[in-house]
């Protein structure tokens, strides 16, 4: 089924946009939120790890149910729990209501984020398919690049409660449109369980998936933390902070192609080399905290840096995942999710034991952890490719 209307790309890609707005919008409000609740940093960092927890436990398993239920329905069902989630947020007076109302959406976060691939797929001619999944895809960045810093803004600005009726709105208009444009799309031909699950039997896979988990702990211990590090470290103002976010998150566009040319140039080589730069970027961060000035330089480079690390572990993991890439898919996103379980919490106990400047460190150790998982990957990959050649002769 193909259609002429763009907006329904578009739709998608707003869904996908609230989405990681509701998910990661948490990061740039996370003073508020210890203000409001009355609770500690390493506290209100749960608001991050158990979202991310739920999608690592839940992804693949609700995404194998899903794979036979009318595309629209799952849509629609999403978008919705995603915009009364962030209501419950804007009204709550207790802390624990809004771990509650983190756990539901986080359960239909990667059956939307497979779905919405899908469907736009489905939307346009075959030709057309990979620039409409690119295009549902930008979701994401523009989340990063807009939605995180305008939500951590409007809680600056006029309050905690304008944040997240920003999200509920874009959740809410998605679904309008959605439920206007999007017509019924019912599954025709579904994929076995046993074959998508065949490919968990891949040894290889496993050690993709590790570095997958390494990689986004190594990314969040420190950006789920990036407000109070700035806050406090670098003493920078609400504003200033916003403003921050706002640069990451744009100049992560610009690393989404740079990482994308790489990994078309070699894969192997840029997912090997990724680690070990980010690494680099983190002492360079460590050093330059104190300091208001090189901060305002350094986080460009951070979010140039931070963002390869969605394409290079995607790419890396689909590299055994080509025969389920659906499944495949549902398997990234469950296995960063629960990378960024891993380097939340990480790092909230390393600013409850250290202090915030020495949380740096958490994201030095999993990047070392991600290199090693790496290499092993590559030497595994290279000793399986000369049996093959030793078999086919």
């Amino acid at each position: 089924m193909t259609t002429k209307n763009p907006l329904l790309i578009l739709l998608l890609a707003l869904g996908v946009f609230g989405i990681i707005t509701t998910e990661m919008g948490i990061v740039g409000v996370l003073p508020q939120i210890t203000q409001k609740f009355h609770v500690s940093t390493a506290e209100a960092g749960f608001l991050v790890s158990i979202f991310a927890l739920v999608v690592a436990i839940s992804g693949p398993f609700l995404t194998l149910l899903a794979s036979g239920i009318n595309r629209k329905v799952i849509l629609l069902t999403a978008v919705l729990l995603f915009a009364i989630s962030n209501l419950a947020y804007a009204y709550t007076t207790y802390f624990e209501i809004m771990l509650a109302f983190r756990i539901l959406p986080a359960l239909f976060h990667p059956v939307f984020f497979s779905v919405a691939l899908v469907t736009a797929a489905r939307l346009v001619p075959p030709e057309k398919s990979g620039q409409a999944v690119t295009q549902v895809f930008a979701g994401i960045t523009v989340g990063f690049a807009f939605g995180v810093p305008l939500t951590s803004y409007l809680a600056e600005t006029i309050s905690l409660e304008a944040a997240f009726l920003f999200s509920a709105a874009v959740s809410l208009i998605a679904f309008v449109g959605i439920l206007a444009w999007l017509p019924s799309m019912p599954v025709s031909e579904k994929m076995t369980y046993g074959k998508q699950l065949g490919i968990l039997r891949n040894p290889r896979l496993w050690l993709q998936i590790a570095s997958v988990v390494f990689i986004f702990a190594a990314m969040f211990s420190v950006y789920s933390y990036f407000a109070e590090y700035l806050g406090q470290v670098t003493q920078m103002s609400g504003s200033w902070i916003s403003f921050m976010l706002m640069a990451f998150g744009v100049i992560m566009i610009a690393g989404n192609f740079l990482f994308g040319g790489m990994l078309q140039k070699s894969l192997t080589k840029t997912v090997a080399a990724y680690p070990l730069l980010y690494g680099a970027v983190y002492l360079i961060v460590y050093l330059a905290g104190p300091s208001f000035l090189w901060m305002t330089v350094v986080v460009f480079l951070w979010g140039i840096v931070h963002s390869g690390g969605l394409v290079v572990s995607q790419a890396w993991l689909m590299k055994e995942a080509k025969e389920a890439p659906e499944f495949g898919n549902s398997l990234f996103v469950s296995f960063s999710n629960l990378g960024i379980t891993l380097g939340s919490y990480v790092g909230g106990w390393f600013i409850s034991e250290w202090g915030v400047h020495q949380l740096i460190w958490s994201g030095v150790l999993f990047a070392g952890f991600a290199f090693l998982t790496i290499a092993a990957g590559i030497k595994g990959i290279g000793i399986s490719g000369q049996a093959d050649k030793q078999n086919a002769l």
